[in-house]
């Protein structure tokens, strides 16, 4: 009854067309009107007063950013969730607190879902952290994926804003969400230190395992001459901010480093400063421990980006097989459970090195730095120590009379005159002492004096030394000079 009542009150549809017809020819003749009476200027005005009386409701638009895609992390969830996380209001009721170990600050961050507003040029936005438990929501756990653990899990920022500044988002906000990010990731980096964990001998199971890099040494206090400091920190810096050289040029983004000298000359000391400079990880590669070419693509696949790869002893650790692979088979493989007797079986090759460090598998990474040390540069293949493989060779040369002034500084203290100065400084000059060697005897001693003296007679007993084997040495030459002409008498009498 009332659906007829209803239909009985409703107009007709021709009475209904009739009244659009006339309500658009009316507004058609409004504006006519509008157009001849009044100027352009004055019909802006009264349209933008009408869209302030009136205004248009805002067309939301919303972008997701998930924790992983796929089986790899999503670089865009780490850059928000670090940004948000320097940026969290006081008054959210639950934080997730975390302290790494020798990281003095604290951790803050997302323990449930919360809602954060910001803006970027006058657009306001909202992100909302968001976590679902997978496992509730399909009553049970997917046993049969690779990763159960990833999937129970789902983490992922929703980000809301004026469908109208889509491109203000796209386009500025988000990169500059990832440059900040990365400046924030900069100043709380702490350095690792990895190596390779499991088995003696490379397997596909093996990973790469790290610790924190505790080593202290800076640019500041390695006992280096000044001017080679400036130059390393130079290249350093040239190298890092060159990204779009590096694309323009179709190089790989990376730098070969070769540090030659004798032992306790700082080549170690030397590497962590670069790490501790740049805020890179270091990877240190036995390459004892690498079977096959294809075995150590996998493991340097392995490494991030931003890190300095590093292999000692390079003329030592491994005996480097020329790039036909023949001197590597009678290399014995120590450990493992080869027979000690049985050849080394392997496939690794100086090539296979080769074609990492600068051929087609060098392009897979980015801001890579490669080290090799020795303390023979002599026993190199000239291959290892061409241009584009190691870009720089620096002399780790023995101790100079600055860098014992900067050593007798960072370990004493000692900054002006000292009376027992010079005649060090003296000695230091006419022999060759490596800072290692200083350095052991300046920390006997609390005391400057007592240190000082304790450096002056092991450079005097390092000289006495040094000349008696001199002088063993040329008596056995005169030795062997005088036998040499005995016999050649005795030939002569014959």
């Amino acid at each position: 009854m009332a659906v007829s009542m209803m239909s009985h009150m409703m107009p007709p549809a021709s009475t209904l067309f009739s009244m659009y017809a006339s309500i658009s020819a009316s507004i058609m003749l409004l504006h006519t009107m509008l157009n001849q009476l009044l100027p352009l200027p004055a019909q802006r005005f009264l349209l933008s007063l009408l869209r302030r009386l009136f205004p248009r409701r805002p067309s939301p638009a919303s972008l997701l950013i998930e924790e992983r895609d796929g089986l790899s992390p999503n670089e865009l969830f780490s850059a928000a969730e670090t940004y948000l996380c320097s940026h969290l209001p006081p008054d959210l009721p639950r934080l997730k607190l975390s302290k790494r170990p020798n990281d003095p600050s604290l951790s803050l961050s997302f323990a449930s879902s919360h809602s954060i507003p910001d803006s970027h040029l006058g657009v306001p936005l909202l992100w909302r952290f968001v976590t679902e438990d997978q496992s509730k929501k399909h009553n049970k756990p997917n046993l049969d994926s690779p990763h159960p653990l990833l999937e129970s899990e789902k983490r992922y920022f929703e980000l809301t804003f004026n469908k109208e500044f889509r491109d203000t988002v796209l386009d500025s906000y988000i990169p500059s969400i990832l440059h900040r990010a990365k400046i924030i990731k900069e100043q709380k980096k702490i350095v690792r230190l990895h190596t390779l964990a499991g088995a003696p001998s490379y397997s596909s199971s093996s990973v790469w395992d790290s610790v924190n890099l505790e080593h202290p040494s800076t640019f500041e206090t390695l006992a280096m001459e000044a001017e080679l400091k400036r130059r390393i920190t130079e290249d350093l810096d040239r190298f890092v901010r060159r990204k779009e050289f590096y694309r323009r040029v179709g190089r790989a983004w990376k730098r070969g480093y070769l540090l030659y000298g004798p032992p306790g000359t700082g080549k170690s000391s030397l590497i962590a400063a670069m790490a501790n400079y740049l805020k890179f990880d270091i990877y240190d590669l036995e390459l004892t421990n690498v079977r096959r070419d294809s075995d150590l693509r996998k493991l340097l696949l392995r490494t991030a980006n931003r890190s300095i790869l590093v292999i000692e002893d390079i003329d030592c650790t491994v005996d480097l097989p020329d790039r036909k692979g023949s001197s590597a088979a009678a290399t014995p493989l120590e450990g493992g459970n080869a027979h000690p007797h049985r050849p080394r079986e392997t496939q690794f090759t100086l090539s296979g090195l080769l074609n990492f460090i600068d051929g087609l598998w060098s392009s897979c990474g980015d801001e890579r730095i490669i080290v090799f040390t020795t303390n023979n540069k002599g026993k190199l293949d000239p291959a290892l120590l061409r241009p584009g493989r190691m870009d720089m060779h620096i002399h780790m040369s023995y101790l100079t009379p600055d860098g014992f002034r900067l050593l007798a500084s960072t370990y004493l203290g000692i900054q002006g005159h000292h009376p027992l100065l010079p005649e060090i400084e003296s000695l230091i000059k006419m022999k060759n002492i490596t800072p290692a060697e200083v350095a052991e005897e300046l920390m006997k001693f609390d005391d400057v004096d007592l240190s000082l003296n304790e450096v002056l007679i092991f450079l005097k007993s390092k000289t006495n030394e040094e000349e008696d084997v001199t002088k063993i040495i040329s008596e056995k030459d005169v030795e062997v000079g005088e036998a040499k002409d005995q016999v050649t008498a005795h030939d002569c009498d014959f």
